[in-house]
Formats: C-alpha cells, structure tokens, sequence
C-alpha cells in the first residue's frame, strides 16, 4: 500500500460506538455528549484520520442530526480560500464561476459554492475511471488474438492473417510495431493473402474496424510509416528493430468467426489500471471517450458516479467521458467525494489512488508539466479554454488526508494553475507535513510496446 495508506490509522473502530449512540434516543444521549466533552473528542477524530467506511455505512451516518459535518468550516482554512478568492476576483475572475470544497474525514474544512455543479474539464474522467472499474477488475487485460489460415514457407504466410479483438482501448503504434517484430520472430515477413480483422480491433482509438485494420497493415510494415509512426517508434526502447510484414491481398472485415485458423501470437493489453494511469496523467481524450463509449455513455457514467461518491445526481451533470465541452459540469463536492469512493473500493485490491493518477514530484509528464503542486500529492487537473480545475488529496501534520477540489472559470488560465498550487501550498504550511511520507511502492513506469506481453503461441 501507499506510504500514507499505512501511516495512518482509521476510525473504523470506532463505529461500533457511533452505531450504538444512533440507537439511543438523541435526547438523551446529546446532553451527557456535551457536559462529558465527548463530541469534542469524537470531533477531534474526524479532523484528524481518514475516514475508511463503506459508502452504505458513511451516507446512514450523514443522515443523523448529530453526525452531520459540522455547520462551520475550519476558521483558518476559510480564510486562506476567502484571500485566494479575493485575489483571483481582483484580476476580473467572478466570484460565481469559481468553486472550493476541502474536507478531511467527515469534516468540511472550507468551502465556496462547494455544492454547485460547474464546468470541470477533465474532473469527467474520475467519472469515467470509476464507470470503467465498475465493468472490469484492476487487473483486467484485453487480448488481442493473431492467427493464421495457412502454414508458413520460406517466410511466407501461405494464407490470411487474423486479428481478433476483445475492445483493448489503448492498442496504438507502439503496440502495433511490437506485433510486427513478434510475426518476424516467428518467421514470418509476407502475407500471400488478407489482413482480416474479427471481433472488437481497435487501432489508435479508430472504431470503424476496416479503417483500423488499414492502420496496422501500416504500423507493421516499416516501409509503410509515416513521421508519426517514426516518432512512436523513437519513444521505444533503442534496440526495437523495425518490422516488416507485408500485406499481399487486402484488408477484410470478418462478419462471422473463422473457424479454421491457427492461433500464433496473444497480445495482452496494459492492465486496466495502468490504462487509467496513462488516460489521467495525460488527460487522454479519445481513450477516455473509448471507455466511456464501452461502458454505456454518458448518462450511465453520471448514475454511477453519484450513487458510489454518495451525492446528488445534480451535481454530476455529463455529456460525455472526456469532460470535452462545458456541458460537462461537476459541483467541487462531488470531485473529492469520487476520489474517496475510488480510494475505498481500491484498498482491497491493496492500490490507491496514486496507481491511477498523477503524483506530484513522481510524475513529471503530461498534465504535471510545469505545475508546482506540493510533492506527494496525488491530483487531476482539468483544462479548457475557459476553464482550469484541481482536486485531488494531500497528507497534512495536522489534518490527516485532505481532499480538496477547485474549479476555476475565466479565462486566464495560466493565473489560475499558478494560485491553485499557491492555496495548496499555503494550507499545508498551516497543517503541516509529515516527512518521507511521499512515496509509492506500487508504482512501475508502463513500457508501450512491450514486447512481452506478445505470448507466442505457435512454434515454428
């Protein structure tokens, strides 16, 4: 587990406590509460360990008069939001378009229009994150089949080449090349017949199988490329040589499976979460859109994502996976509440969050790029043209985990990344940080095009 997912204990004990007070009659219980200083106590836990409880179990607890987050936010954190927002006003961004929820444990630390639905970008992609865990387990890999409907000779495929897919999102030109170099292990460099692609094949995000079986007609014939696919192939490893499969005939689409065919190679996709990984830390359009598209829509993803963060269906408003469009529209209550109900049904697979998305200090690429967000803090950002959004969690001294989320709406967006980052680091030089607590040891840099996830099946 994450470094802070074992620092810190949880308060799971003592919701026995909590379950038998909600039995008794609140009239009784709340005088002996306040004159014995309990709530004070009880109040004290909240702020300062994270809360590890089922979404069931949280909501039932919210729905009592004396567990409700407290009415006042955290005086200090309301006051460093209120100068943040005073700051960005003075440079012409309007109060209205701007949204702040902070919250540690059960306790709202500090909020502007916390509750109000707003444009939020790329925060769709937790949305989509949670939608896609919800169809597939976080160790879940698509393959990829490729057979043959004749023998080889000479390093001729006497017959068709087949490709059989099963939806993999995120096969693009590193993969493809791989392939190539894998059917040239095998001997083979020439296909006499067709390319025939079968079943769900996507290449580079292209859903129209005919079209994406013409992209890897081109990815696995090095005289095919084109700078694009040159440039993919400088991102691989320096000895990755360049394939050469020639395609005689031409591209087929199968309507029905081909029964006689021998199985040479299985490509393994990414696993799903080094899929998600790679869509939020480079805030991946298309292939959020191919989740989103595999799920069910837009619509589905909204039910789902309210019903597990455990907030109204009002404040998660989509129109698609990607958060593309303004239409998108997310209260900043509701982005925190997605990353916890992703945080808790993580655990038991022992990840966390920061095995789905970006670190600061730990990631440097994409959407990290030139950002001064404090070290160990796992985030998303979301961008348009007129709109710049963060949430995410930071370990404080003080206040346990904090999640928090901002959305800002205006144009200037350079200003806002800036004094987003500056919030951050002036609540945790309030609260405090702890020490050696920013690593992950769940953490493996991903290898597209790796060559052994192409399991050879045929022996020549």
């Amino acid at each position: 587990m994450p470094e802070y997912g074992r620092q810190l204990p949880t308060i799971n004990h003592y919701g026995g406590i909590l379950v038998m007070l909600q039995r008794l009659s609140s009239k009784l219980v709340l005088p002996i509460l306040i004159a014995s200083g309990l709530i004070a106590i009880l109040r004290s836990v909240w702020a300062m360990m994270p809360v590890k409880l089922d979404r069931v179990e949280l909501m039932a607890w919210q729905d009592l008069p004396l567990f409700v987050l407290p009415p006042e936010p955290d005086p200090a954190a309301q006051e460093i939001v209120e100068q943040y927002l005073e700051k960005l006003s003075s440079k012409g961004a309007l109060p209205q378009n701007q949204g702040v929820w902070i919250q540690s444990g059960m306790r709202r630390l500090a909020t502007h229009q916390g509750k109000v639905p707003l444009p939020a970008a790329s925060f769709t992609k937790i949305a989509t994150t949670i939608a896609a865990l919800e169809q597939w387990e976080p160790s879940h890999r698509f393959e990829t089949l490729v057979s043959a409907t004749g023998s080889v000779k000479d390093g001729i495929l006497q017959g068709d080449l087949v490709i059989t897919g099963s939806g993999d999102p995120f096969l693009i030109w590193q993969e493809a090349i791989a392939l190539g170099n894998s059917l040239n292990q095998l001997g083979i460099r020439r296909v006499s017949g067709n390319l025939v692609i079968s079943g769900d094949f996507y290449l580079n995000y292209e859903r129209n199988p005919a079209i994406a079986g013409q992209l890897l007609r081109q990815g696995i014939n090095a005289q095919l490329w084109s700078q694009v696919i040159v440039a993919h192939h400088r991102s691989m490893p320096p000895e990755t040589p360049q394939p050469q499969v020639i395609i005689d005939g031409s591209v087929k689409v199968a309507n029905s499976p081909i029964a006689k065919k021998i199985l040479l190679l299985r490509h393994w996709s990414l696993s799903m979460t080094q899929i998600l990984r790679e869509m939020n830390i480079y805030s991946n359009n298309e292939l959020a859109q191919m989740l989103a598209q595999a799920v069910g829509g837009a619509q589905i993803i909204s039910k789902l994502a309210a019903q597990q963060a455990g907030v109204s269906p009002t404040e998660i408003q989509l129109i698609n996976g990607s958060g593309l469009g303004v239409d998108n529209r997310i209260s900043p209550r509701a982005a925190s509440a997605m990353l916890m109900a992703l945080e808790r049904f993580l655990e038991p697979h022992q990840l966390s969050i920061m095995d789905l998305f970006p670190v600061a200090g730990r990631d440097h690429d994409g959407t990290m790029l030139a950002r001064q967000i404090p070290a160990g803090t796992t985030v998303k950002t979301g961008t348009l043209r007129e709109v710049s959004a963060l949430t995410g969690v930071m370990l404080t001294r003080d206040r346990g985990l904090v999640w928090f989320a901002i959305i800002n709406g205006g144009w200037d967006i350079r200003n806002f990344r800036l004094q987003q980052d500056k919030l951050l680091e002036k609540l945790l030089q309030k609260w405090g940080t702890i020490p050696d607590s920013n690593n992950s040891n769940n953490y493996k840099p991903v290898l597209l095009g790796d060559p052994l996830r192409n399991e050879q099946i045929f022996i020549p």
